[in-house]
């Protein structure tokens, strides 16, 4: 699904005629029946994102998992961000697959305020669920207002001995991300 193009999904020239509220319905409309993971993004919001990616092209992201959590490494690549799971990396090095990528398209960001993304998943290694806890980590940590989690970013990317995993998983309880992924404790048992 290499280079794939706003073109290639929908009539760009048509949705063009439409507002952003229509164009949002007819994303959402289009990938309801999916299995993955899509969003519209406010323009202002991606500049944010973009600016910072060009600086800080990749982060550690960290996923729920029953037993602590498991690390991607987000990689981007243009408008395309890739995520491989930190494990992959470690042992295939090169040659590791992404299990996730989300592709944006700023093609309607200039007329309509917005930016288009939707996703490719492996799903031997994520569900939706998941896919979606990483992708909206990434607004939590390149789009945030917040200095102190966006420096997480820069540390990750320019003094990479100073980062802390840790970090990383206090900011995501912080934000509550994820939290649906965790097998809730059952409240008529006795917690020890």
């Amino acid at each position: 699904m290499k280079n794939k193009t706003l073109d290639s999904i929908l009539n760009v020239d048509m949705v063009k005629q439409k507002k952003p509220e229509e164009i949002k319905q007819i994303w959402k409309q289009y990938f309801s029946g999916e299995d993955t993971v899509y969003a519209v993004i406010p323009g202002k919001t991606f500049d944010l994102m973009w600016k910072r990616a060009q600086h800080c092209p990749s982060f550690l992201f960290a996923l729920p998992r029953k037993e602590g959590y498991e690390f991607f490494v987000g990689q981007w690549s243009g408008a395309e961000l890739h995520f491989t799971s930190l494990i992959n990396i470690q042992t295939q090095g090169e040659a590791a697959t992404s299990q996730l990528i989300l592709y944006h398209y700023p093609e309607l960001q200039e007329d309509k305020g917005i930016v288009l993304m939707t996703a490719e998943m492996d799903s031997n290694f994520l569900n939706v669920p998941e896919a979606q806890c990483l992708a909206s980590q990434v607004q939590l940590f390149y789009a945030t207002d917040r200095q102190e989690t966006y420096s997480l970013v820069e540390t990750f990317n320019h003094q990479p001995d100073q980062f802390k995993y840790m970090s990383v998983i206090t900011e995501l309880e912080q934000s509550r991300l994820g939290q649906e992924l965790r097998p809730q404790q059952d409240p008529s048992m006795p917690t020890a």
